[in-house]
């Protein structure tokens, strides 16, 4: 474990160095974060959880972390919550529990997550689906080598950034064409020869309502966030989704 963390701190240094032109939009100073993590324990949602916790308090915010997805009925909760991040692979969601999340977002809550954590959270949840903006189908392959191309060099979340590669999870996704995308991969049909050259969206911003929504495909488990510009990512997209 040790080693791991000074392994991803070298990341963060490294994604500091390389991205001196960025200028962040949004600030978590003040900001009360509600960070539900759970599902699959294959996508390590309590290492992510243990990784991300510590820079959400060091940016400024009061982090309320949850392990049942429970807490989304507590009116009381939601209605103090700044920003959402959900890191939660498949599972169940009741009624009542999307409701709760829902109607947050749409009345003005933003939410960030990444890879299954809200692409692949509720299979069954065509409305959840709606205000992610996309949904997992497929990851051809499984953990492959693949390359990340930034699309829009002007957004904050990915300006100054460049093409970088994965050894990860390639997320093949139905996409809403409403979404923002910041950047996409493009499949070379070796492990389903029909999708050659297919380009996808990999990171996105969208709006549900009054909220704001970032999600970025990348980091399958734990260790794939010591690629820099795939941490580098996630921050911006949290720090921009706590914006106004």
């Amino acid at each position: 474990m040790k080693k791991l963390l000074f392994i991803l701190l070298c990341a963060v240094v490294a994604a500091c160095q390389t991205t001196t032109e960025y200028k962040p939009e949004g600030t978590l100073e003040g900001k009360h974060v509600l960070y539900v993590y759970g599902g699959w324990d294959g996508h390590d949602p309590g290492p992510c959880h243990e990784l991300l916790l510590p820079w959400l308090e060091e940016q400024g915010a009061t982090v309320t972390s949850s392990d049942s997805l429970g807490v989304y009925t507590d009116a009381e909760l939601m209605g103090s919550v700044d920003l959402i991040i959900q890191a939660w692979t498949m599972g169940r969601i009741t009624p009542a529990q999307e409701r709760g999340l829902l109607n947050a977002v749409k009345s003005g809550t933003p939410i960030a997550g990444w890879h299954g954590g809200i692409g692949d959270s509720f299979r069954n949840n065509p409305d959840f689906q709606f205000m992610v903006g996309g949904q997992w189908v497929a990851h051809p392959g499984g953990v492959i080598d693949y390359d990340v191309n930034i699309t829009d060099h002007n957004d904050p979340v990915t300006a100054g950034l460049k093409d970088f590669h994965m050894t990860s999870e390639q997320y093949y996704m139905h996409v809403d064409p409403n979404v923002k995308v910041l950047a996409t991969t493009t499949f070379n049909g070796d492990h389903a020869s029909w999708i050659d050259g297919h380009v996808m969206p990999v990171v996105w911003k969208t709006q549900y309502g009054e909220g704001r929504v970032f999600y970025s495909s990348l980091v399958h488990v734990v260790s794939d966030f010591e690629v820099p510009e795939a941490l580098e990512i996630m921050k911006r997209g949290i720090l921009w989704a706590a914006g106004e």
